[in-house]
């Protein structure tokens, strides 16, 4: 069930695009997604944000550039999710670049289960033990709240450069120098940067003051835009805003993908996922490249991805690509038990009734794996439409702590949930940290119960039944005249995501046939009904409904998405279920 509404839209905005060149369906849909005026509707390279605004990056690459002549050995502290991995190869690859093959740089990635997030006291121990000693370290998608760990690499005579794109605390750091476009102060006016996309900018910048310095010509300077696919990877994978800025950046990574201009780790990413590159989109980048990268730093080391990240070999690219797609595989078996462990206790609370007076959900297990964690509460989120948090025993706590992540809906600031809960009952949590939609922190096993309680007394002051309410908004209907593989192939060419969204159609259908695929997937043919004889306006399609196993009516009103599948060469149109009208009674 749910809330179904049409994402608006203003007529003149579409007509304007549509005269301007665009395709009519991109235009009404451009328009819904605040496109105002078909200047727009370029993204090229040349319109991207200059670095000058974003704070204290031309100082930081004007030291930069002081650090490459002089030779000082540096050190790239990572993070371990897909933009931490991709933002520490940009960073290395493009100081080799920029300072010659010779420049004195490695990289570092904290191990997630034993040493927490970020530059902590521990990371910058393991930092100084590196031969040689770096007299820099650069965190990359971390570091804006690694006060303790900044002090400790002073004591020990390292200075730290922060570049990083996640929300400060109350005090910064005490670093050489913060790159930040959410650091007090910075007026750029693109807050939605990931990590990666700071990093370049940072490039951009050090590039630019190494001309100035006579070391380059516009000429014989490297390209650092050759870096892009690695950009656009880590900035779709890191689900960040994809205000114009970032789908400039992500446009043109993707063109270089398509165009065979991409590093060899990303190619054996996408032959080891079969997917293919020359054909590669947002949701490539999403749901089949980053996951895949992603694994390497839930159940392993994320060390293993930046390897591949670095690698000019392509042989080397694909055995690693493999190992990476293995520890995929091997995550989403992890997963599914979790899953299906934590919907079985979750069917129990509705057998019970209690699950339709909760209005949050807490779950833990001392089977389940921490690295995990945070997909099954997107998951569970996604199913019942309420914030989770999923906990699992704490690495080297002795089982007496439990590290839980959570994700929320929009309208519910996890953080400051969790913020609340640790005034209302100090020393429940022993730390935290997060934003609005996803959030980690440790507790002590012996409190789970009291956290729930707590946790939910919160979310229940803060939601509303309208919050709770699940909506789905869509683009509208498609003419009979649109379900064609070209449409599925313009629509794929596109550059969608987080804050533009991909497009969602809605419409009435007449199922034709209905069966289960591998006993978990509802596979459907259908025929678009028209709107207003209630008569079928063309031939059957397929249609797929991914983990549900219910039929439909003989006749509903669906919300779905339109692809194109290419099977021994055939290309035909298919639709993705997202949900249900069941409120009409179709």
């Amino acid at each position: 069930m749910g809330l179904f509404s049409q994402r608006p839209f203003s007529e003149r905005t579409a007509t304007w695009l549509h005269q301007s060149g665009l395709h009519p369906l991109l235009a009404r849909l451009y328009a819904a997604r605040g496109l105002e005026s078909p200047e727009e509707l370029s993204l090229d390279l040349k319109q991207l944000l200059s670095p000058v605004e974003l704070k204290n990056c031309i100082s930081t690459a004007s030291l930069l550039a002081d650090i490459l002549e002089q030779k000082e050995p540096m050190l790239i502290v990572a993070d371990y999710d897909c933009d931490g991995a991709t933002a520490c190869a940009v960073g290395l690859r493009g100081l080799r670049m920029l300072g010659g093959p010779d420049t004195p740089i490695q990289f570092l990635v904290p191990n997630r289960f034993t040493m927490g997030y970020g530059l902590t006291p521990e990371v910058v121990e393991l930092a100084a033990q590196q031969i040689p000693k770096p007299k820099y370290l650069i965190t990359v998608d971390n570091g804006i709240a690694s006060e303790a760990g900044v002090d400790r690499a002073r004591e020990l005579g390292m200075e730290v450069i922060v570049t990083d794109h996640h929300l400060p605390g109350d005090r910064l750091p005490n670093a050489t120098a913060i790159v930040n476009p959410n650091q007090p102060g910075c007026n750029f006016p693109s807050k939605a940067l990931a990590g990666v996309g700071v990093m370049f900018y940072l490039l951009v910048a050090l590039r630019a003051e190494l001309r100035k310095r006579g070391k380059f010509t516009n000429e014989n300077q490297p390209k650092i835009e050759n870096l892009l696919d690695l950009v656009a990877l880590g900035t779709v994978a890191d689900v960040a805003q994809l205000d114009r800025n970032n789908r400039i950046l992500v446009s043109n990574g993707l063109k270089r993908i398509r165009a065979g201009v991409t590093q060899a780790g990303i190619q054996a990413l996408f032959q080891a996922a079969v997917r293919d590159p020359r054909k590669a989109n947002t949701f490539d980048l999403g749901f089949a490249i980053g996951p895949r990268l992603n694994a390497a730093g839930r159940l392993a080391d994320m060390t293993l991805g930046i390897r591949l990240l670095l690698t000019d070999k392509t042989d080397e690219a694909i055995t690693l690509a493999h190992e990476l797609d293995r520890i995929n595989r091997e995550r989403r078996v992890i997963e599914t038990g979790m899953q299906e462990a934590a919907l079985a206790h979750l069917a129990e609370d509705q057998l019970a009734g209690t699950m339709a007076q909760r209005t949050s959900i807490c779950l833990w297990n001392p089977e389940w794996h921490q690295g995990v964690v945070g997909i099954v509460a997107s998951r569970l989120k996604e199913r019942f439409n309420r914030p989770t948090i999923v906990f699992a025993p704490a690495d080297g706590s002795t089982g007496e702590e439990l590290r839980g992540s959570g994700r929320s809906l929009t309208g519910f600031h996890l953080r400051d949930a969790l913020d609340l809960v640790s005034k209302r009952e100090p020393g429940l949590i022993l730390k935290f940290g997060g934003h609005a939609m996803a959030a980690g922190l440790t507790i002590r096993k012996q409190d789970f119960d009291k956290f729930d309680a707590c946790f939910q007394e919160v979310a229940s002051g803060l939601l509303s039944d309208e919050l709770l309410e699940r909506r789905h908004t869509h683009d509208g209907a498609l003419e009979a005249a649109e379900f064609t593989p070209e449409i599925g192939d313009l629509l794929a060419e596109e550059i969608w995501g987080q804050g533009f969204p991909q497009p969602i159609f809605y419409g009435e259908f007449e199922i034709t046939q209905q069966s289960l695929m591998k006993e978990k997937h509802l596979r459907l043919l259908v025929r678009p009904l028209g709107s207003a004889e209630g008569q079928s306006t063309s031939k059957p399609l397929t249609a797929v409904w991914f983990n549900r196993t219910q039929t439909l009516p003989p006749k509903a009103k669906l919300a779905y998405r339109l692809v194109t599948d290419r099977y021994q060469g055939q290309a035909r149109v298919q639709l993705m279920i997202e949900a249900h009208d069941e409120s009409t009674g179709s």
